[in-house]
């Protein structure tokens, strides 16, 4: 679809095609309101089911029954009726739900009655020495390599950090023949006794049976190291890997130290966000429907706080359910109750996992000369010393060091540079607070914007 073939109104506009997103618009769809779904990517899935359906792995086996999970929820949400528009970038929202969108190449200004945004999580920035060395990468950029394009590692591969999806990667790696050379687990051993309170609901939880057979799997091929401490090192790239009483020869290096929602488009809306300690991140407030302080706009699936994919769907139901009754009060709809329900279940077993896999400090706040903020190349020692000179927050701390204001728009630093800040001056996270976000915040070109079509509804918009 192109952007020109838009109207220039929906009812309920989505963002994001992951399982969030695409289990609201197929509600909703099929309730009778016009929906339509904005996803950046090629095709439906998100990261949790990237490539679903045009995954050139086929064998089944490799990526994992929840995976595969991901399948009927694209084939509903495309039988649904609603317009799915896959490569559109959404570069702005406000708080008058008036939505910006670029499509191969050409924007539009899209006005909602309701939006959900269901953009997910980001990777946590894992930043240690040697970081933005040519041969390391993030965990989840290698798994989008292999679910996307089915390719795997090459050379001498190491992964490092903690959380699930480390060791969800490592096991897809070896069943798709892949090699790995070591394992460095930065998990502190001290989670293990603060996690024990969560236990019982944990062992009730499917995460249980799943994560004991995913360390079986891997260490049994893999060395595993315990590590405090992770430092890539090479000259001009990658040559090896410094861990706790070690080092090994790597040409690739995966980080990874759990998600964090992401948060830049609620938050360039104005809605609220507050410091959710036990994830370590922010997340936006959010009443029982997933609603936003900005009346009309909700966050669903893990960009509400990290659930997991098949929590991330009922969120999206739940809130696709709020946004039906608003616009269409006598459709017909699901039992909310029941979702209410199946979203409780999906989610036992979560706070095990968040105070399990919560990265040490020392891995979250850096020091010295390793890079905070790749895309203007700012180090922790230049951020703590902006802090102790009287910067109260990351957006004075634009001003001088202009950390948060490349491509990425803070998505890489914000975080590390707010508990940096927070550190340096003996502040919450909370206190300090996190970038604010202005549109656009996906980079877009001047012909873009240039391209905006100025029908009259479309001016009023822009005027307003």
């Amino acid at each position: 679809m192109n952007a020109a073939d838009l109207s220039s109104s929906y009812d309920l506009v989505v963002i994001g095609g992951g399982p969030a997103g695409m289990a609201a618009a197929a509600l909703a769809a099929k309730a009778g309101v016009s929906t339509v779904l904005f996803d950046e990517n090629p095709g439906l899935g998100g990261q949790i089911y990237r490539a679903i359906g045009a995954s050139p792995v086929t064998q089944r086996a490799i990526l994992g029954d929840d995976y595969w999970a991901g399948e009927p929820l694209a084939a509903e949400a495309k039988a649904s009726g609603a317009t799915i528009v896959t490569g559109a970038t959404v570069w702005s929202l406000d708080p008058q739900r008036l939505v910006g969108v670029s499509i191969g190449g050409k924007a539009r200004l899209i006005q909602a009655r309701r939006v959900i945004i269901a953009t997910g999580a980001l990777e946590r920035p894992f930043p240690v020495p040697g970081w933005t060395l040519p041969g390391v990468m993030t965990a989840g950029a290698a798994q989008t390599a292999l679910k996307a394009q089915g390719l795997l590692p090459a050379g001498r591969t190491v992964l490092a950090g903690n959380g699930p999806l480390l060791w969800l990667l490592a096991a897809q790696i070896l069943r798709a023949g892949g090699r790995i050379e070591a394992m460095l687990d930065t998990t502190p051993r001290r989670n293990w006794l603060l996690a024990a309170p969560h236990v019982p609901d944990f062992l009730l939880s499917p995460y249980w049976s799943k994560g004991l057979a995913l360390l079986r799997e891997v260490k049994a091929k893999v060395p595993v190291h315990r590590t405090a401490t992770v430092a890539a090192v090479g000259e001009g790239k990658l040559a090896e890997v410094l861990y706790d009483g070690g080092r090994i020869a790597a040409d690739l290096l995966l980080l990874h130290q759990g998600v964090v929602p992401n948060v830049n488009l609620a938050n360039a809306a104005g809605a609220a966000h507050q410091w959710n300690e036990r994830q370590l991140c922010f997340v936006p407030v959010l009443d029982a429907d997933f609603g936003t302080t900005v009346p009309g706009i909700a966050v669903a699936g893990d960009g509400a706080g990290i659930g997991g994919g098949t929590a991330a769907a009922e969120r999206g139901r739940i809130a696709a359910i709020a946004a039906v009754r608003a616009l269409k009060p006598d459709a017909a709809l699901p039992n909310p109750d029941n979702v209410r329900q199946k979203l409780q279940r999906e989610e036992m077993g979560r706070a095990f996992l968040d105070v399990l896999n919560r990265p040490s400090d020392a891995l979250r706040r850096p020091v010295g000369d390793t890079i905070v903020c790749r895309c203007e190349e700012v180090t922790a020692r230049q951020v703590r010393d902006t802090a102790d000179m009287g910067c109260e927050g990351p957006n004075q701390m634009k001003a001088f060091l202009r950390s948060g204001m490349g491509p990425c728009q803070g998505r890489l630093c914000g975080l590390t540079v707010t508990e940096l800040i927070a550190e340096q001056r003996g502040m919450t996270p909370e206190a300090v607070g996190y970038y604010r976000l202005r549109p656009p915040v996906k980079p877009i070109t001047l012909a873009e914007l240039a391209s905006l079509p100025i029908a009259e509804a479309e001016r009023k918009a822009v005027e307003r």
